[in-house]
C-alpha cells in the first residue's frame, strides 16, 4: 500500500508581542536613550493620523524621526534582537510544525513589520533566515538608516504571504496565520475570505472578532491546540496526550466567547406602554 499523501500548509507568524513579550521599538528606544514614552507619544500619533500603515511606525521614525536617525545603528538593531524575551518553546514548535504532526507540514514564516535585523537577531538558531520577512533598510556607510526598500506590514504582509503560497504551491485554504494587532488585520482578513484559518494571541478587540481563534498563552506551543483541533480535526484527549508526550502538561483550556458590547442612550425620552385592552 502507498503511503497517505501529507498535506502542505503555511504557518505565518507575527513577531512583536506574538512571539514576543514586548516590543521592537520600546527595547529600541531604551537602547538608545530615547524615553520609551517619547516613542509611544510619536508612535501613536501616526497611527491616529493614518500616517502609515498600522504597525510601520517604527520604520517611519528611523527613517525620518531627527532623534531616531542621530542616535540609532544597524548595529543596534542586531543588539535589540537579544534583548527582546520571546515566547518559550518557540524552536520546538517549529519542528513540530514542520514534521512532528503525522500526515502534515506545516513550513513556519515569520512575517512582521519589525526590522528584519531584530528578527533575525532574536530568532538566531530557531528559525531560519530565509524564513523571516521584516522590513528592510539601505544603510549609509556610518550605518543610519537611508531608505526602505521593504515593509511588511498591513498589505505588504498581504504581499509576501500570496508570494509564499505560489512558490510553495499551497491552497489558500491551507494558510495559517497569528497575530496580536490591529497591523495583523489586513492579512487576516485577506486570509480568512479565501477559507484559511486565523489565531490571534491577544484579547484585542478587533483582532479577536476577526481571527477565527484566539488563544492566549505565555508559551509558543498553545498555538498548536486550535491547529489540532480546527485544522487537524483532533478531540481535546489527543490533544492533551499529544502535548504531554513533549513534557507540556495542559493544566487549563477555558474556552471563553467574549462579546463587545456598547450602549449609549439617544437622550430621547422613553415611556413604557403596556398591552392594549
Amino acid at each position: 500500500m502507498s503511503e497517505k499523501p501529507v498535506k502542505r500548509y503555511i504557518f505565518a507568524s507575527d513577531f512583536d508581542q506574538t512571539l514576543t513579550f514586548n516590543d521592537s521599538g520600546y527595547v529600541l528606544s531604551e537602547l538608545v536613550g530615547i524615553p520609551t514614552a517619547e516613542f509611544e507619544r510619536k508612535a501613536h500619533g501616526m497611527a491616529k493620523l493614518n500616517l502609515v500603515q498600522q504597525g510601520a511606525e517604527l520604520a517611519y521614525l528611523l527613517l525620518h524621526d531627527p532623534e531616531f536617525q542621530t542616535r540609532v545603528r544597524k548595529e543596534h538593531l542586531f543588539k535589540v534582537g537579544k534583548q527582546i524575551r520571546l515566547k518559550e518553546n518557540i524552536s520546538l514548535l517549529y519542528q513540530i510544525l514542520e514534521s512532528g504532526i503525522e500526515g502534515y507540514h506545516f513550513d513556519f514564516y515569520v512575517l512582521s513589520a519589525a526590522p528584519v535585523e531584530v528578527i533575525q537577531s532574536a530568532l538566531e538558531g530557531l528559525v531560519p533566515r530565509n524564513h523571516i520577512y521584516g522590513t528592510e533598510f539601505c544603510y549609509n556607510e556610518a550605518g543610519q538608516v537611508e531608505s526602505i526598500t521593504r515593509a511588511t506590514a498591513g498589505y505588504g504582509k498581504v504581499a509576501v504571504l500570496d508570494r509564499l503560497q505560489s512558490d510553495r504551491q499551497v491552497g489558500p485554504d491551507h494558510i495559517i496565520y497569528t497575530g496580536d494587532g490591529s497591523s495583523d488585520l489586513h492579512v487576516m482578513l485577506h486570509v480568512n475570505v479565501r477559507d484559511g484559518f486565523t489565531i490571534a494571541v491577544s484579547e484585542a478587540k478587533h483582532v479577536s472578532q476577526v481571527a477565527k481563534r484566539t488563544i492566549l498563552s505565555n508559551n509558543a506551543l498553545a498555538v498548536l491546540a486550535p491547529i489540532l483541533e480546527d485544522v487537524v480535526g483532533w478531540d481535546r484527549p489527543r490533544i492533551r496526550q499529544f502535548f504531554e508526550s513533549y513534557g507540556m502538561l495542559i493544566q487549563e483550556w477555558d474556552r471563553v466567547r467574549t462579546d463587545w458590547l456598547t450602549l449609549r442612550s439617544d437622550g430621547s425620552d422613553w415611556q413604557a406602554v403596556g398591552a392594549g385592552s
